[in-house]
């Protein structure tokens, strides 16, 4: 191996470009994920402190502007930005989330050297799934593609998430990391013998495959007997540069009409769905102002079925002084045109749909001058219809487990992700959107709807594998049947709390070896 390569900034640039790799959307070479961050496992050990977490952050930032490209394209193509914004602007982001794969580098390299092999091995995968799940929370939360999200394209490696979710498996693939990384180092260093290090990891790893073969057959039992509901799910591939022209709203309302009447095209069958879904924002109007709602009233009425549908939202707080809150919203429709029930999006993306301290970011206000600044809204109960008891998750509130989990929790036995990608292009982001909330559906146990506009659109059953899947960027109807689960996972009563266990442990012990290693210097 060349000289240049072996220095420790090229390793952990290559770390960054190998996690980068295995993610969907892009190359998606999952098996990287088994060995991307040896290399900077590898390095640090013989670094300080500072530069532990200065080879940190260059892994992180070289994987998140990777990883996160596609923020130029949502800024520059459609928020307006001239490209010497958009840029910076990913570069700042991609910064800030590589503070984390810093600070887990720094944190890494004292317990290496403070702790036996042994007690390290198992302490780096928490500490790595502690700030995972700490950028998850912090700043309202930006939990992006999780390396346990990369591993959603194939759902036998999956199933352990309904006991401890998503970070659950980027607890493993940490795991196998650093034990490949002691391998190398350890063993070399000190002649100790691999079992001793490898043979927990290999039981660990071994029960949870154990595991997933039990629960696969567990969950397809449970799928066989639980009640069914057929769904349709409309992508209307309407271009987001038109969608808010009032000269285009007829149109948009008229395509979504016909790929709904494509559904039943086949007269009564079985395969006739009960519920239509479309995405979020699908009507580019207000309801309550539109002409056009008698129109869906029609269609439901003639096609005897409930529409579920994203639409803004306002309501008037004080008509003479135009106070008004907006909201993202999404509405079910009984078969009569009736409103049923509407959910309003309750995590809402900021400097997109909201511009937090305004004054001081005036030229991000392009991003959400179209619809106006939204209001959160509230998870309650359910929406119901028939024998579905939905929970909506509107847009990016598919990153968050809590949502889903809340959803859960109040009772859904099916769930519904409305969303509109288009302002992604083209890029690796559908593809990301789409793996996280494979793992909601694996986490909870329940059927997830996906209506994306510009897609991926489809069906995920409960153990994630998708029944439906549409193109990008193409116009596309289909209805499947969805499972209707019950009960809650191991996920659900307590497993949720891994992840900031995992954290807590981390910190204590980084905090408490820090302590110790700074009296030793003062004696």
């Amino acid at each position: 191996m060349p000289a240049f390569v072996r220095r420790p900034l090229p390793q952990a640039v290559l770390a960054g470009l190998l996690l980068a790799l295995a993610f969907p959307g892009g190359p998606g070479i999952w098996p990287l994920l088994a060995v991307a961050l040896v290399p900077l496992i590898a390095v640090i050990r013989q670094e300080s402190g500072r530069r532990a977490f200065l080879l940190g952050l260059a892994t992180g930032l070289v994987h998140f502007l990777i990883l996160l490209y596609w923020i130029v394209i949502v800024l520059g193509h459609y928020g307006g930005l001239p490209w010497y914004l958009a840029v910076p602007a990913l570069v700042l982001l991609a910064l800030y989330m590589a503070l984390y794969v810093g600070g887990f580098a720094a944190g890494a390299r004292l317990l290496l050297l403070a702790l036996p092999a042994p007690a390290a091995l198992w302490l780096l995968p928490a500490l790595w799934v502690g700030l995972d799940w700490l950028r998850g929370w912090l700043f309202s939360g930006f939990p992006w593609m999780d390396p346990g999200y990369a591993l959603a394209g194939m759902p036998a490696m999956i199933q352990t998430a309904d006991l401890f979710g998503h970070h659950g498996l980027t607890y493993l693939l940490v795991l196998v990391n650093t034990l490949l990384a002691l391998l190398l180092c350890e063993v070399r260093e000190t002649g100790r013998k691999p079992l001793t290090l490898a043979g927990p990891v290999v039981a660990v790893l071994a029960l949870a495959a154990v595991y997933s073969t039990v629960r696969w057959h567990q969950v397809e039992r449970l799928m066989a007997g639980a009640d069914r509901m057929t769904v349709g799910v409309v992508q209307g591939n309407i271009d987001q540069n038109l969608k808010w022209s009032p000269d285009n709203q007829e149109k948009t309302v008229n395509t979504y009409i016909a790929q709904t009447a494509s559904l039943f095209a086949g007269g009564d069958g079985e395969g006739r769905p009960v519920l239509v879904v479309w995405p979020e924002t699908a009507l580019p109007f207000y309801p309550a102002n539109s002409m056009f709602v008698e129109d869906l009233q029609r269609m439901n009425t003639r096609f005897d079925m409930a529409l579920l549908t994203g639409a803004p939202w306002y309501e008037v707080i004080d008509a003479e002084e135009k106070d008004f809150d907006f909201y993202n919203s999404a509405m079910l429709l009984a078969p009569t045109g009736q409103l049923l029930d509407r959910y309003s999006k309750s995590h809402l993306v900021p400097f997109g749909e909201y511009v937090p301290l305004k004054p001081l970011f005036p030229f991000l206000a392009p991003l959400v001058e179209a619809v106006g600044d939204f209001s959160p809204g509230v998870i309650d109960k359910p929406m119901i219809w028939q024998r579905a008891k939905i929970g909506v998750l509107i847009c990016f509130e598919s990153i968050f487990p809590e949502i889903a989990a809340k959803w859960v929790q109040n009772g859904a036995n099916v769930l519904v992700n409305l969303t509109n990608d288009a302002w992604y292009g083209k890029s690796s982001a559908p593809y990301h959107s789409l793996a996280m909330t494979i793992l909601r559906s694996v986490e909870t146990r329940r059927s997830t709807v996906r209506s994306a506009n510009t897609g991926i659109s489809g069906i995920i059953d409960p153990l994630g594998r998708p029944v439906l899947q549409s193109g990008l960027f193409v116009p596309w109807a289909a209805a499947g049947e969805v499972a209707l689960l019950d009960g809650e996972t191991p996920w659900m009563r307590g497993g949720r709390f891994f992840a900031p266990l995992c954290g807590l442990a981390a910190a204590l012990a980084v905090a408490i070896l820090a302590v110790r290693g700074r009296r030793q210097q003062m004696e």
